[in-house]
């Protein structure tokens, strides 16, 4: 019998659907482990930094969590778009261990330059939680991204809601063991995290991303793949969803060359000649800019017009609707997102931030009014946060895909800590009606990116 040693091997493909399957459970459980660690340390942060450090620097202390998650999205995605989802998830929650127990040596020691670097290492927890919502559409079919997604936004619902209760336990339990007041939530958060890392160690395989990434080169023509020691990439864009939802090839195989290694520098070459990346980064960034801004002096707003023994109260009932409404409809908002398309609901998104400032800004006084404007707020970021986060990641290739995603969270982060400070600013030289009307104006620049029509024959141009 003859054999031709010429025919080409034939690789068995995976079960995509199950191995998918698989990878969401896992994520939906970690998240929610994840989700607890996260909030119980943003519960008592601010209140354990004023005790070490004093009032006037808490906020300070408590932002630098929030720049220590934008920041670490850096060398977490550089590792997983060298290696894969699995190491970068379990290094960011690690680090996110390593900075709880650096907050508790930091309260313990009351050493003020501790407390921040563990806050910012802190922050891993957070970074960790965010590439969770990429990692779920690696695999996912066109038509599911976005309700995939957005099933894994809404899991870190259930973390933030069971979170208060545990950092009250936390903080009984642990002060019988000798640690300082509100510093055992942190010892728990950094439980939670080594927890979720042990899980995705042992679980999440195969890696959702590197197995996209076979697939990809498995259907890639020959002629379209790169010699091994060049240093570009190429890459073919994925297929896009139709405005209905469903899925259309693209006109053309896409070849994006970029560096070796996919940095930042690559991702940023890379956003720049993707009409629909760019429009996700954008979605993402000013949603979350909007909403930090406003939200972060709600409670301040709250604080003018009525007195301190009602503020807490009236501060916990008007945040829990408004995160209710970040997280709670999200997947509601991922099926939108597949049924009408991205640009769509990014808009829908925009509309109800400006609709949010509107009604906030005006509210006055009135506390029923302005928790509808915080309530419209959230959804607001849901919608760009969702749809924004859909389109950006299946605007790109496999083999760039993780680098974007990091490039997208840096600038999310990063936009998100500068709203805090400036917001603060603005309330007390001009108040809360302006600092709504400045948020607005920030996103207006939103739906004429979002209108703009992209190039026929574009990786991103799925009617949406």
């Amino acid at each position: 019998m003859a054999t031709d040693l010429t025919a080409p091997r034939t690789v068995a493909r995976p079960d995509v659907a199950s191995i998918q399957r698989r990878t969401l459970r896992l994520l939906f459980t970690t998240q929610i482990i994840g989700g607890i660690g996260v909030t119980i340390g943003i519960a008592v942060g601010a209140l354990l930094a004023a005790r070490v450090a004093g009032t006037a620097v808490a906020g300070v202390a408590q932002s630098a969590g929030v720049v220590g998650a934008a920041l670490l999205a850096v060398p977490v995605t550089r590792i997983m778009a060298r290696h894969g989802r699995r190491p970068g998830l379990v290094l960011a929650y690690a680090i996110g261990a390593v900075g709880g127990l650096l907050v508790v040596l930091a309260a313990a020691t009351r050493w003020v330059p501790l407390l921040f670097l563990g806050m910012l290492l802190f922050g891993g927890g957070t970074a960790a939680n965010l590439q969770a919502r990429y990692t779920a559409v690696d695999l996912a079919e066109p038509v599911r991204r976005g309700r995939q997604l957005s099933l894994i936004v809404w899991a870190t619902t259930i973390g933030a809601v069971a979170a208060p209760n545990f950092a009250a336990l936390a903080d009984r339990v642990t002060t019988g063991w000798g640690l300082p007041p509100l510093a055992g939530p942190f010892a728990f958060s950094a439980a939670a995290f080594v927890l979720a890392a042990v899980v995705l160690l042992g679980l999440l395989r195969p890696d959702p991303l590197l197995t996209a990434r076979r697939l990809a080169a498995a259907d890639a023509p020959a002629a379209d793949l790169p010699p091994a020691a060049d240093a570009t990439a190429t890459a073919v864009a994925a297929e896009a969803p139709a405005a209905g939802g469903g899925a259309t090839p693209a006109a053309a195989p896409v070849k994006v060359r970029v560096p070796r290694g996919a940095g930042m520098r690559a991702a940023w070459s890379v956003v720049r000649g993707q009409p629909a990346a760019r429009l996700g980064i954008a979605a993402v960034a000013v949603g979350h800019l909007v909403m930090v801004a406003v939200m972060a002096m709600t409670p301040v707003r709250l604080g003018e017009s009525h007195a301190d023994a009602d503020v807490l109260r009236l501060v916990g009932i008007v945040l829990s609707l408004h995160i209710a409404g970040m997280y709670a409809f999200s997947p509601v908002v991922g099926w939108l997102t597949d049924r009408l398309g991205r640009r769509a609901v990014i808009l829908g998104g925009v509309g109800l931030l400006l609709a949010a400032c509107a009604v906030a800004g005006t509210a006055g006084h009135h506390t029923p009014r302005l928790s509808v404007g915080l309530v419209l707020l959230g959804l607001g970021w849901s919608g760009t946060m969702v749809a924004g986060s859909t389109l950006l990641s299946e605007s790109v290739a496999a083999a760039v895909r993780p680098s974007v995603q990091g490039l997208s969270d840096l600038i999310m982060g990063l936009a998100g800590a500068v709203a805090a400070v400036v917001s603060g600013f603005v309330m007390q030289f001009a108040g809360y009606p302006v600092l709504t009307l400045l948020a607005a104006v920030a996103a207006a620049p939103l739906v004429a990116l979002a209108l703009r029509p992209v190039p026929t024959g574009a990786p991103d141009e799925e009617g949406c």
